[in-house]
């Protein structure tokens, strides 16, 4: 597959001829929900938790004597029932993660990939180098290349002038190539790799 190269201005800077292997597949629905999947339910905290019957402080003196009153029986005033009392049956910490096997992941990012070059949201620049870390500059160099919902990847290290002028750029988001996922490829409306990030990813699924 090739695709022509522009610079941050808009113009041309020659073409680059895309691996079939990684930017060339039949994107599968259920990979990519699966590698979804797993990237959200790793990132929950699992923090929540609740007071049982145990952590709850009350007495655990018999309410009342066991026969003769009428009543239910009830022992211990920490027991859910009770107003004051523990819950029963709530939320634990825990960790949500589950597996997913390396291969599978690797081939959801090369699917994720594919994906955005069949619907022709895949744009490649020679390089997000920019002199100052003006926004307003930035946002006017965006609109000539038709950008305001999309995801940057840069080389190993990005801009700091770049990075700092495009945080401030709602729906923008900029990473590294080594920080490159399958859920924020997806999230975005477009993919925007430098020529030094096809590299990178042709290297990695050699």
């Amino acid at each position: 597959m090739k695709l022509d190269i522009t610079t941050l201005d808009g113009a041309g800077a020659g073409s680059v001829e895309l691996n079939d292997d990684i930017f060339g597949l039949e994107p599968r629905a259920d990979l990519l929900q699966r590698m979804v999947r797993y990237q959200l339910a790793k990132r929950r905290a699992g923090t929540h938790a609740v007071q049982n019957r145990s952590d709850v402080n009350r007495t655990r003196k018999k309410a009342y004597k066991q026969k003769g009153t009428g009543n239910a029986r009830h022992g211990a005033a920490s027991a859910p029932q009770f107003r004051g009392g523990g819950r029963a049956f709530g939320p634990v910490v825990r960790d949500h993660a589950h597996d997913l096997p390396k291969k599978v992941r690797a081939l959801a990012l090369r699917h994720a990939l594919s994906a955005k070059a069949k619907a022709s949201t895949l744009i490649v620049v020679d390089d997000i180098k920019i002199d100052d870390h003006k926004t307003k500059g930035l946002v006017e160099r965006f609109g000539k290349l038709g950008l305001s919902n999309a995801l940057i990847i840069g080389g190993s290290e990005v801009d700091v002038n770049f990075g700092r002028a495009a945080r401030a750029i709602p729906q923008i988001d900029v990473l590294p190539i080594q920080g490159i996922n399958v859920y924020d490829i997806l999230r975005r409306d477009t993919l925007v790799l430098t020529k030094a990030a096809i590299d990178a990813l042709e290297e990695r699924f050699k």
